[in-house]
């Protein structure tokens, strides 16, 4: 299984310059997890940057994947890598999503670098 961080779905949607890093998992619809926070991230940025009908079509198209929602088990482990890897939020259940599912995460986000199941490249 493989989980994108929202920078990885962000940078996929602009075409950015790290974009086909991330086109094959998020294009792996089958092998593909989307924690219900990576919406909000996206959904929320698209709307901002954009409009409301380019960040509806962003969240449609992540929820092609297996939309994971966060439950009671996910949160305690959320907290617990926040508290271990000095973590904001977001970012700790994204961890804790992929780690209770075995799933791969592909970032560009530099707090994710050092972790052994992380496919990390660098923000161009």
């Amino acid at each position: 299984m493989n989980l994108v961080d929202s920078c990885g779905w962000l940078e996929y949607f602009s075409d950015g310059p790290n974009a086909g890093f991330f086109a094959a998992p998020i294009e792996n619809v089958e092998s593909l997890l989307v924690p219900s926070i990576c919406i909000f991230e996206v959904f929320k940025r698209v709307l901002q940057q954009r409009d409301e009908n380019a960040a509806l079509h962003a969240a449609a198209t992540m929820r092609r994947g297996l939309v994971v929602d966060l439950n009671s088990f996910i949160a305690i482990s959320a907290a617990r890598t926040s508290v271990d890897l000095n973590l904001p939020l977001a970012d700790s259940v994204i961890l804790a999503t992929a780690r209770a599912h075995g799933a791969m995460v592909w970032t560009q986000d530099a707090d994710f670098e050092r972790i052994s199941w992380v496919k990390f490249i660098a923000k161009r």
